[in-house]
Order: C-alpha cells, then sequence, then structure tokens
C-alpha cells in the first residue's frame, strides 16, 4: 500500500499500517524526508516511539519512501492521503498540494485500489474535485473501476499511536462497495471501532464540526472572560464549577488559537458554502455566523491581552516585552497559525520591543520565522512577560533574570502565581477578573470584544 504525505501525521499513520503487517511504501515530494526515511531515520521528533519504529520497520523490509508518487500507486493495492490543504492570507482554501498529489495517483491508478483521502477537507471535495480529477487522469470509473473513500485524521502530535486506538474512525464511500473496501481496510490496520457514514460528504463534515465546535466553545470562554474581567469575578473558578454539571463543557480562555487545526478548518466550513450562495435568499446567507464571529474573536485575543499588560505598566511605546514559545501548541515543535504571531503584531503597533524564548527552536530557527530571540544583554530590559505556549521547561523558568519585569500574563494558566508574585511581578490571566480594578486605578477605559471586532 502507498501513504501520500509522510509528514507529523502522515510518518506515524505508515508505521502503524506497516505494524499491521502491511508492505508500506510513503510518498513525499522532500527528497531529504524520502532519504531519511529510507535510511531508518525519524524527521518527526514529538511522536514518542516513532523513531524505534521507523528503523525497525525499514530494516525488515516493510517500510520505505519514494518521490514517484505514480509507480508506488501502480504496486498498491490501497492508497492513503495526507497531504496538507492550507488557507491563504485571505482565509481561502488552497488545493494546489493535495491536487498534485491527486494527480500523481491517477497517473498510476489501477483497477481494485482503493483510495481513502485523511487530508481534512471542505465538504465535497471528495466526491466532486478528487473523483473527478482521479477519474480524468486513470480513465477509470470511481466507485466501479475503483474504490474511493473519506476518513478524517483525528489525531493530535505527540500522542497518535494512542489517539488510533482509543477514537472511533469515521468512514464514508462514494458508494457502497467503496465504504465497504475502506471499512474492510481500516479493520485490518486498527483496533478501534469503526463508525460508517452515508457518504465522503458526511464523513467531511464530521471533522469540520469538530474542530469548528472547539473554535466556537474557545471563543465562547473569552467572551466569558472579558465579562469577568469587566465584573471582578474569577472566569476559571466559574467555569471550573460550571463545567461540574455534566451538560457543561466550556473550554479554556487564553491568549488566541494556534495550529493545523482550529484556526484553519472553520473556514472550509465556510467554503463549502459557496456553490450554495448562488441559489440562496438573503436571509440564508447568514449560515454559520456563529462560527465566523468565534474566529474573529479568538483572533482579537492578542490584542486584548496586550491591553491587559498595558493597564498594568501604562504605555507600552519604547518598552521591551518578552513572548514565552513560538510553538502554538506546549511541548510541540510546529508554528502553524500560531498566537504568538498575533502578540507579536499587536505589541508591534504599540511602538513596542518584542523578544522571544522558545526552547524547542534555536536562535536562527527565530530569526528565520521572524522573531528577535532573547539574548542575556536584553533581559534588564523586559517589563512584561506573556507565556504564550504552556511548555514543560516553562515550569522551571527562572523570572528571576528579569529585574525590570512587572507583569507576567499566564497566557496558559501553566505557571506558578506564587513564584511569580514572590519576586514582586504581579501575576495576570485572561478573565481572572483583574480588569476592572487596575483600569479604575488608572483612570482608563476597558474596550469590551466589540470594540475589537470594529478595529478588525
Amino acid at each position: 500500500m502507498a501513504v501520500l504525505g509522510l509528514g507529523k501525521i502522515g510518518l506515524p499513520l505508515a508505521v502503524q499500517y506497516a505494524l499491521h503487517g502491511r508492505h508500506v511504501i510513503g510518498c513525499d515530494i522532500d527528497a531529504q524526508v524520502v532519504e531519511m526515511v529510507n535510511a531508518g531515520l525519524c524527521h518527526v521528533q514529538e511522536e514518542p516511539g516513532l523513531a524505534t519504529e521507523v528503523a525497525r520497520l525499514v530494516h525488515q523490509g516493510l517500510l520505505s519512501a519514494t518521490a514517484n508518487t505514480a509507480e508506488a500507486v501502480r504496486q498498491a493495492d490501497a492508497v492513503v492521503v495526507i497531504v496538507p490543504v492550507i488557507i491563504d492570507a485571505k482565509h481561502e482554501v488552497s488545493f494546489t498540494a493535495i491536487d498534485a498529489a491527486t494527480a500523481a495517483i491517477g497517473e498510476g491508478l489501477q483497477p481494485g485500489t482503493l483510495v481513502i483521502y485523511e487530508t481534512t477537507l471542505p465538504v465535497g471535495t471528495t466526491s466532486r474535485r478528487s473523483a473527478r480529477m482521479l477519474e480524468r487522469t486513470s480513465g477509470l470509473k470511481a466507485g466501479q473501476d475503483f474504490f474511493l473513500a473519506y476518513s478524517p485524521e483525528r489525531v493530535s502530535s505527540g500522542c497518535i499511536f494512542r489517539d488510533l486506538r482509543i477514537y472511533p474512525k469515521v468512514v464514508g464511500g462514494i458508494n457502497d462497495k467503496s465504504a465497504a473496501a475502506a471499512v474492510a481496510f481500516y479493520r485490518s490496520v486498527l483496533d478501534a471501532e469503526i463508525i460508517t457514514m452515508a457518504s465522503t460528504d458526511e464523513a467531511e463534515f464530521v471533522k469540520l464540526i469538530e474542530t469548528t465546535y472547539r473554535d466556537v466553545n474557545i471563543a465562547l470562554a473569552n467572551e466569558f472572560a472579558y465579562y469577568a474581567d469587566a465584573h471582578g469575578l474569577n472566569a476559571a473558578a466559574a467555569i471550573t464549577a460550571a463545567n461540574t454539571q455534566p451538560y457543561s463543557h466550556i473550554h479554556t480562555p487564553g491568549v488566541g488559537v494556534g495550529g493545523h487545526c482550529i484556526p484553519i478548518y472553520p473556514y472550509f466550513l465556510f467554503a463549502g458554502l459557496e456553490d450554495s450562495y448562488i441559489q440562496t435568499n438573503d436571509s440564508e446567507l447568514q449560515m454559520l455566523m456563529l462560527p465566523r464571529y468565534a474566529r474573529r474573536i479568538n483572533d482579537t485575543m492578542a490584542e486584548y491581552a496586550v491591553q491587559r499588560i498595558g493597564a498594568v505598566i501604562g504605555s507600552l511605546a519604547h518598552q521591551s516585552v518578552l513572548i514565552l514559545g513560538v510553538a502554538y501548541r506546549g511541548d510541540v515543535r510546529e508554528v502553524a497559525f500560531t498566537s504568538a504571531k498575533l502578540l507579536q503584531k499587536a505589541l508591534l503597533e504599540c511602538d513596542t520591543a518584542v523578544y522571544i524564548d522558545d526552547p524547542l527552536f534555536s536562535a536562527d530557527e527565530l530569526h528565520a520565522l521572524g522573531y528577535t530571540p532573547l539574548t542575556p544583554e536584553v533581559e534588564s530590559e523586559i517589563c512584561a512577560i506573556i507565556l504564550q505556549a504552556d511548555h514543560q521547561a516553562y515550569k522551571l523558568f527562572d523570572f528571576s533574570r528579569f529585574s525590570r519585569c512587572q507583569v507576567v500574563l499566564d497566557g496558559r494558566k501553566a505557571l506558578c502565581r506564587e513564584q511569580i508574585e514572590a519576586l514582586g511581578m504581579r501575576y495576570i490571566t485572561i478573565g481572572d477578573g483583574n480588569y476592572e480594578k487596575t483600569k479604575n486605578r488608572r483612570g482608563e477605559q476597558q474596550p469590551t470584544s466589540a470594540v475589537l471586532f470594529e478595529r478588525r
């Protein structure tokens, strides 16, 4: 079989299938990735046990890699596609990479082959866009000459093998034969429950619901944090108490939402409306307004975090602020749509000098990402610190090095408050209820989320 895309999810999937006795050919356009895998080396560092299994499976001849996708597909009875689909600066979906992969599959596609897309996609992509491209390139008929299905990946970096064991596998085919072939495949390589949907469209919809729910829920938590700050209440305590009721599942407010999934996939859901707009009336154009507002709320949290700091120390102009962590999530060496970028932008707009620390990245890597790394020479200039990524290393971070620091904003509620306050620094979090008190002392006006929206 073949796995297209040997990234942070694709390589663990290839290993998972090989561990169940499949001979797996991994396909990737990155020649260095191909070379490393064929040498038994692992370029994905965050997945426990992955490096050991890659070396062992390559040695046993169960795993190999190639840049020639068409040739790999010619030899495969099943093809799993986990090539990224992204959004551009205008939040429009870019199919460039997956279209190229689909065309390459079509060139090598043989009768009877099962093709499964696991990449998160806008609804209708598999049954229309991909099916047409595969048919046009191969000369074969989807659902008749080859099987076509969709099954969303539902795993998280750092615990992929665990997630593959415990999360039900959602599967949908373009017809019954395709669905049955996909279910049979997954039963042979996974131990998890399998849920069969009515179509590939419905299976695509499942993943977009999952991620959009989380984005909306986080936005709701952030709105609660705004309210708590305006009324001197503790949002975290109130949310914890509310969640003891079995129908309440409020997430945690913070300085923003990052990653490959949550900030991106709501836009896939919006993209699925484009064709329907042609035949809808004005009232129906209001569809999915809640997810749209949720995206705006979560992206304004960086500005709000900067305002919280400003309420403590005054003007941020010509001041120096340190951001801890550029990774989008703690202990994951990935920066996709990280909130660190939004925090940096909001601070720079205040004419603030912004410095970065992240133990997962070298100084050269931080420079390449557009950041200014922290150096010992500027430690005495730092007046405020924002925790953006809750790396385990920050639990032992030495805040005493920053003699001028007045405030630490714990954006992920991961630090020790007592340790920071013992140094004479102010410890604050989003939704701690202290904004109103600070604002009143300074005679400033607290912005509302609506005001933040108007500026965007």
